[in-house]
């Protein structure tokens, strides 16, 4: 398994180069952005970030003294905005208890204990809470999305019904445990993801993992 994710990160990243992922002047708007990205695309996101921006509120105290409605107004174009701006609360609620909405007092928690405390807050999942650690805050912790399974279990890497943290433990046990490795093999599986191994009319012949 070693060697082949060591060829498919050789392929992907000789026919993509560099991703630049995650798209963020932050690390907070990196927050953010994880949480309105759940159940939309990154244009919608995109959007969503802007209207935020122009607003001037992309700032923690900002957005904590701000209500679910007016968060909401603002981000409508993520989708699900009603539950998102509630999600985006919680996560807010949680940073000033505990962390004071110091990010680099966040960053300087352990891992795993900040892992465990992330996935407390109402609305983060793993995956959520895994691109916080990565992208946000430089954490070595693989990230796995729908386009990561959807890839490894059409070739034959994974069971379809393997989950998150199956697939996720394939990853850390045989890459080098690296933010920068982890961070441009996920963003290149996305990568993939989006323009060749698709849902539905997938592009398996000029995929460049075909015959992988």
């Amino acid at each position: 398994m070693q060697r082949k994710l060591k060829v498919i990160f050789r392929r992907l990243y000789s026919k993509f180069g560099p991703q630049h992922w995650w798209p963020a002047e932050n690390s907070f708007e990196v927050i953010i952005g994880a949480i309105l990205t759940q159940g939309t695309n990154w244009l919608n996101v995109e959007k969503a970030i802007a209207r935020l921006k122009a607003k001037k509120v992309l700032r923690p105290e900002k957005l904590y003294r701000m209500s679910p409605a007016k968060i909401s107004a603002l981000i409508k174009s993520a989708g699900y905005h009603n539950i998102k701006a509630r999600r985006i609360k919680e996560f807010l609620k949680f940073f000033f208890e505990v962390y004071k909405g110091d990010l680099k007092k966040m960053s300087q928690a352990n891992p795993r204990q900040l892992r465990k405390l992330l996935l407390s807050v109402n609305g983060i999942g793993p995956e959520t809470a895994d691109s916080i650690l990565l992208y946000a805050l430089n954490k070595p912790v693989f990230v796995v999305d729908a386009y990561t399974k959807r890839i490894f279990s059409r070739h034959g890497l994974i069971k379809e019904e393997a989950d998150y943290a199956q697939v996720q433990d394939i990853f850390m046990r045989n890459l080098k445990n690296s933010v920068k490795m982890f961070n441009e093999y996920h963003a290149l599986l996305v990568r993939l993801g989006k323009d060749y191994c698709r849902k539905q009319d997938p592009k398996c012949v000029i995929c460049p993992l075909h015959g992988q």
